[in-house]
């Protein structure tokens, strides 16, 4: 997991609406499965929490890191952000279902990042990953190929938790 602050910098930098440059992330700590971040962004501070899945299935021969992300951004007054970056591009107009503590989510896609459709989904989403113990993804590729990745959810409460403190939430 030492290339996620990398990664993700690069990933929440290109999400940003603005572009703005980035920090480099400032690792909170490490909490089981789940790895909490800190940087800057035009002088306002966001707080991130990531996580790699533990297993990653499907018939593919080739596919970038994956990550699931929750970030706080209090300047823009978002918290709980939910994305999933897949590793490949989605089938364009596809959907993303995500199982977590019971409850199954529907994320939209765009390229290769998948996000829930409003800030509800994503408060929701972030209480089933603190509250679970596992989480499963699964999407499609542009190329039709289906994919599961599976996530441990252990330390998401406490990774969770030191990101809301960092950032003051």
């Amino acid at each position: 997991m030492h290339l996620i602050p990398l990664c993700l910098t690069v990933a929440l930098t290109v999400l940003t609406v603005n572009q703005a440059k980035a920090a480099e992330p400032r690792l909170l700590g490490t909490h089981g499965d789940w790895s909490a971040y800190s940087f800057s962004e035009n002088g306002n501070k966001v707080c991130y929490m990531a996580s790699e899945p533990q297993k990653a299935e499907g018939n593919y021969t080739r596919r970038d890191k994956i990550y699931a992300l929750v970030t706080h951004r209090p300047a823009e007054k978002t918290r709980d952000v939910f994305s999933y970056i897949t590793g490949y591009p989605y089938k364009p107009g596809s959907e993303v279902t995500i199982k977590a503590n019971g409850r199954t989510f529907k994320l939209f896609t765009q390229d290769d990042t998948a996000w829930t459709p409003d800030a509800n989904a994503d408060s929701s989403l972030a209480m089933a990953i603190r509250k679970g113990s596992s989480m499963v993804v699964k999407g499609t590729s542009k190329r039709g190929t289906l994919t599961t990745d599976t996530f441990g959810l252990s330390g998401s409460g406490k990774a969770y938790e030191a990101i809301t403190r960092e950032c003051g939430l």
